[in-house]
């Protein structure tokens, strides 16, 4: 779930006091926006950290710095930075949530005012607690106002569960959603199963809706009994549920990491056709009828899983 970003958060970012400051043109037009891209490289396995790339209308997006990292991973025993889901608290500060290795029981976490200046990283045992835990992927972060906490949800994969059996990475693997909450990133709460979606399911995203909840996106992994690998949806009342029926496939098969947002009146869903190695995206206002927008998308080259979220113009112009 993204924030708007408020006056005050935004010029606190750039380290600018609101006390007795004329206010520069962006803070009094708020709709003066842009997006933003997080993502990782597949190339480099996400060791080269944390990618970001801008765009004036979300379908063409530019990289920043050069494609440079933005944060380095050094925590997880693989020190990797992949899928990394970038979102903002009620007091404006932005919070990291990434895979740091290919199999484990953490997540990665940092925080930033500005995207360019990182906190100290640090790694989240999520499934620490669990015997037979295979992975821990994807993670996502949102806030629910309602709790006044931080969910953290992500997929892992635990021997004997939902048919899942011992074996060598990706071997014997059947994946479920799991969540955490927090209001300090330093005590969280027992991690409990999200929800049973009935099949292997990863990459796990929520996306608020303009008259209340959410839409819960995913990808269907099915590719045992037959090749799904297709991403489908639900609805849902709060960041935990209850969630609704799942929908019909909206994308082909070897479709994943999706991310959305609101866009000129549609919702927008961003995916990673990863074997084809370009993303895709497509559009609805009722998650029934779909309008394929790929032939508008352009993401930086070797771009995987990231998230996209908008912020206001002179934001991001302090991003280099």
């Amino acid at each position: 779930m993204t924030y708007e970003l408020t006056r005050r958060t935004v010029l606190a970012g750039m380290g600018i006091g609101t006390a007795g400051t004329t206010l520069p043109v962006f803070a009094r037009q708020p709709d003066d926006s842009v997006f933003l891209l997080s993502y990782f490289t597949d190339k480099d396995e996400g060791r080269d950290g944390l990618k970001l790339a801008r765009s004036d209308d979300g379908y063409v997006f530019t990289a920043l710095g050069g494609g440079r990292g933005f944060l380095k991973p050094d925590v997880g025993q693989d020190r990797l930075m992949r899928d990394p889901h970038l979102s903002q608290g009620p007091d404006g500060l932005w919070h990291l949530v990434w895979t740091s290795d290919w199999f484990g029981a953490v997540v990665g976490h940092a925080t930033s005012r500005d995207l360019v200046r990182w906190s100290k990283q640090q790694t989240i045992p999520v499934m620490t607690a669990f015997h037979g835990v295979r992975n821990s992927w994807a993670p996502e972060m949102t806030y629910d106002a309602t709790a006044r906490n931080f969910v953290i949800m992500w997929s892992s994969s635990i021997d004997g569960r939902f048919g899942a059996t011992p074996g060598a990475r990706f071997d014997g693997l059947k994946l479920r959603p799991y969540y955490t909450r927090t209001r300090d990133f330093r005590r969280f709460t027992p991690t409990k199963l999200l929800f049973d979606p009935g099949t292997d399911s990863i990459d796990f995203t929520l996306l608020p809706l303009d008259g209340g909840g959410y839409r819960l996106i995913y990808k269907d992994e099915t590719h045992d009994v037959e090749q799904r690998r297709w991403l489908v949806s639900r609805s849902a009342a709060s960041p935990t549920g209850p969630f609704g029926s799942v929908s019909a496939p909206f994308t082909g098969t070897m479709t994943e990491g999706p991310t959305a947002i609101r866009l000129n009146g549609r919702y927008l869903v961003y995916y990673d056709i990863y074997e084809k190695g370009h993303f895709g995206a497509a559009s609805t206002t009722d998650f029934v009828n779909w309008q394929d927008e790929t032939a508008r998308i352009r993401f930086p080259d070797s771009a995987r899983h990231g998230t996209v979220i908008r912020v206001p113009r002179a934001f991001a112009d302090v991003i280099s």
